[in-house]
């Protein structure tokens, strides 16, 4: 994966470069670049949400620009001793520290520099390992801090202590960690950029420049018009006109010219040109992207999840072997090993447990010929065959005996504080499995406005404008249609170009559907076939049309501000039976529950009409980049065409339930 080291050496080899057969050495511009790329970070070009200037085309506006922090992770202090690591994410990034030795109040020092979006990641996850492991790095303990909050409190220190809780038990505090973070002016952070950059050509380290010294720097960006006006900019400085100029006092005159007429058009650390009028995305980028010279140890960037960040040796001889892949977005190939989702609610990565074993046969059967014709042979019997019997199974007495197990193993999933009762209440799986929620535990987003469409379960979202959406970014299946989804007796012409909405839930999920809009129920559908799981390795395959071979059942809903809207409850391994709550010509109001699931993981895909939603901007950029965004019951999913275009509805885009 090529992380690399959070320090880099910040000497330069005066003598590289040289090569062979005559190659002459490289200019003293050409040196300075090379030392100036020793400190270049390595990070992921896909990163979207919470990515850096540095990475990410999108360009960031004025009124969304909270600033940038420094958070610097100091010390912590826990029950045992052990070698401990410490990592930071936020948005789509992931940093970690270096590795303690064995102690029980572990210290770091290190420091990252973070963007914040006033309407974007604000909400920090701190992760604490022990890796003392040969392979796997355990987590410990964690806590969850409001950037935005932290930072806008009274308070005359930067530095906070927070507790450290168990993930398997919310209620218990295994230790506790020592942070600051603190956010600097504008003006600042361009000065302390200034600073670092200067201290480049500071070749005797004495704090000052001499002119050449400048001269070289300002001729290694490669600016000519910046050539021109160095000498002017350091006489400028040079106020006793002795020829040298501390760092300090150029520094501050730099910052200053930089917003006035930029002398750096091109990051001197990545290469990357800069647009010379867009002032705050340039200054965000600069410091982002070369953001060493505290003192402090970096943390070391380029992860997704604090889990990638922390994986052991046997992981990353895996990735090294390409035998698996940690990376945004499922490919339907046999490398991708983990399952990645945006968390909505919390604007970060998020990864899906899924027990190794069972992966591993998905693909075996779902990412080949020779599985599905295996399938093909007779197995889809057997798979109906097995999924009966273990719906009955865990319709007995016997089954609440793996109720713990499960709650335990998805532990960091499954919030029992929302459930109307707790876990001892259960007598068999499937209670358990579709248990309610206690009232006002999902709130309905904008519930009077029927014009606002929400989401239908908690799960794992895709949207897409058209059909062809769907099948560039996410669904693989050659056969896959509106007409196979909703079968002749459903389907309208209508449907055909509509708008697709997936709703996938995964075991641990809450497993009752609600109605995504309000309106008078038509019928329901009755569609048998296959249970082949929903699993995205399954939807992502060439070989097999899962959305359209399972067994299903679709619910026309007539509403006022949508149109008609087509609700498919897909039946999938292990489910022993769809269960709608409602019958037909039944008023439902949006929010409110159609239905629910019996053991196992399951789909409900919402067909609009052509031109009749406006879906979240958000859930669709996601989409796009397939990648499933974690939703929950209730939150906003889109607005009608109709309603928006006639009377003109507030901006709610940027709704944060």
């Amino acid at each position: 994966m090529g992380h690399g080291n959070s320090k880099s050496s910040s000497s330069s080899d005066e003598s590289s470069g040289g090569g062979v057969g005559g190659s002459k050495s490289p200019s003293k511009a050409e040196k300075i670049k090379k030392k100036l790329h020793l400190h270049r970070h390595h990070f992921r070009r896909h990163s979207r949400h919470g990515a850096t200037a540095a990475d990410d085309p999108k360009k960031l506006r004025e009124e969304d620009f909270a600033g940038i922090a420094l958070l610097r992770l100091i010390t912590a202090e826990m029950k045992f001793k052990d070698k401990w690591l410490a990592c930071v994410t936020l948005g789509e990034q992931t940093f970690r520290t270096h590795v303690t030795d064995q102690t029980d109040k572990p210290t770091w020092n290190s420091e990252k520099k973070l963007l914040l979006e006033k309407n974007g990641a604000h909400i920090a996850r701190i992760s604490v390992f022990e890796t003392n492991r040969l392979s796997k790095n355990n987590l410990v303990g964690y806590c969850e801090i409001d950037l935005l909050e932290f930072l806008t409190q009274d308070s005359e220190s930067d530095i906070g202590e927070f507790d450290l809780f168990d993930p398997s038990s919310k209620a218990e505090v295994v230790g506790n960690i020592s942070l600051s973070c603190s956010i600097e002016d504008p003006m600042e952070t361009e000065k302390n950029f200034a600073r670092r950059i200067l201290s480049i050509v500071d070749y005797n380290e004495d704090g000052n420049l001499s002119f050449n010294e400048f001269s070289d720097l300002v001729d290694a960006f490669g600016n000519h018009l910046a050539s021109k006006k160095k000498e002017e900019l350091f006489r400028a400085a040079d106020q006793n006109g002795d020829g040298v100029v501390s760092i300090d006092e150029l520094a501050f005159l730099l910052a200053v010219q930089q917003n006035k007429e930029p002398l750096i058009n091109c990051c001197p650390v990545c290469g990357e040109i800069l647009e010379v009028s867009d002032k705050l995305n340039s200054m965000i980028h600069l410091t982002l992207c070369f953001d060493e010279g505290t003192g402090n140890q970096v943390m070391t960037g380029g992860f997704l999840t604090d889990k990638q960040a922390a994986n052991g040796w046997m992981f990353k001889l895996t990735e090294w072997a390409h035998f698996s892949s940690y990376d945004i977005g499922l490919r339907s190939g046999s490398s991708a090993s983990h399952i990645l989702v945006f968390d909505r609610r919390k604007k970060r990565l998020v990864e899906e447990l899924i027990d190794s074993k069972i992966v591993l046969s998905m693909r075996a059967i779902y990412q080949s010929k020779v599985g599905l014709g295996i399938m093909d042979q007779g197995a889809k019997e057997i798979l109906q065959s097995m999924s009966e019997k273990q719906g009955k199974k865990m319709d007995s007495v016997e089954s609440a005996k793996d109720i713990p197990k499960f709650a335990e193993f998805f532990k960091d999933q499954i919030n029992m504080d929302d459930a109307k009762y707790p876990l001892e209440h259960f007598k068999t799986f499937n209670e358990f499995f579709i248990r309610e929620l206690k009232p006002g535990a999902r709130p309905i987003a904008h519930r009077e406005h029927d014009d606002v469409a929400v989401c239908a379960a908690d799960c794992r979202l895709m949207a897409f404008k058209t059909v062809d959406d769907s099948l560039r970014f996410w669904i693989k299946g050659r056969k896959f249609s509106i007409q196979g989804l909703l079968g002749n007796e459903a389907c309208s012409s209508a449907f055909i170009e509509g708008t697709l909405v997936i709703f996938r839930l995964a075991p641990q999920d809450y497993h009752r559907f609600h109605s995504p809009v309000s309106g008078r129920i038509e019928k329901f559908v009755n569609i048998p076939g296959c249970l082949y799981t929903v699993n995205p390795i399954a939807v992502n395959s060439k070989y097999c049309n899962v959305f359209t071979e399972n067994k299903r059942v679709v619910c026309i809903i007539s509403t006022e501000d949508f149109g008609k809207v087509a609700f498919v409850a897909i039946g999938a391994t292990m489910v022993g039976s769809i269960t709608f709550s409602k019958k037909p010509d039944d008023y439902v109001q949006k929010g409110e529950e159609l239905g629910y699931f019996s053991f196992g993981g399951s789909t409900v895909i919402c067909v609009f009409e052509k031109d009749k939603i406006k879906i979240d901007e958000d859930l669709l950029e996601n989409s796009e980049r397939s990648l499933e965004t974690l939703v929950s019951v209730g939150m906003q999913l889109g607005i009608s065409i109709k309603k928006h275009s006639n009377v003109g509805l507030p901006n709610m885009e940027k709704l944060v339930v």
